[in-house]
């Protein structure tokens, strides 16, 4: 797995979302991403019984509608001092897809560390491939 810098602002900005806007069972987990451009964009999940957006699907449509349609780095922080938690499987395929070379901050503690989404979804599925010309 190759590693990178962590980006400790971009952990700090998600932290402060989780602690001061994640109340209650509806939003539990904050992301923030950081753009090409070092803008920082975070969101919470809306968790609902029927399913609902993780933070880090939420923080994708957040950035496009501020006018950030790539990414370079996102990260996600569960409430209640849970600290950073890995994007859940759809959330990975999602992130491949939209960014394929962005780097997601996994990790805890003293083994915090900045993967590429292609290290967190190895030999996976790639939505694009449907696109391609065969021809």
């Amino acid at each position: 797995m190759r590693t990178h810098d962590v980006d400790h602002e971009l952990i700090r900005a998600a932290t402060e979302v989780a602690r001061t806007r994640c109340r209650g069972d509806n939003h539990t987990v904050a992301a923030a991403g950081r753009a090409p451009d070092g803008r920082i964009v975070t969101a919470v999940n809306a968790h609902h019984f029927t399913g609902g957006p993780c933070a880090e699907l939420v923080l994708i449509g957040t950035a496009a509608a501020g006018g950030v349609h790539d990414l370079d780095t996102i990260v996600a922080v569960g409430d209640r001092d849970r600290g950073v938690i890995p994007p859940c499987g759809r959330c990975r395929q999602v992130l491949l897809d939209y960014f394929p070379a962005i780097e997601v901050i996994v990790g805890g503690g003293d083994r915090l560390r900045a993967v590429p989404i292609t290290d967190l979804l190895p030999e996976s599925y790639v939505w694009a491939d449907h696109q391609l010309d065969p021809g």
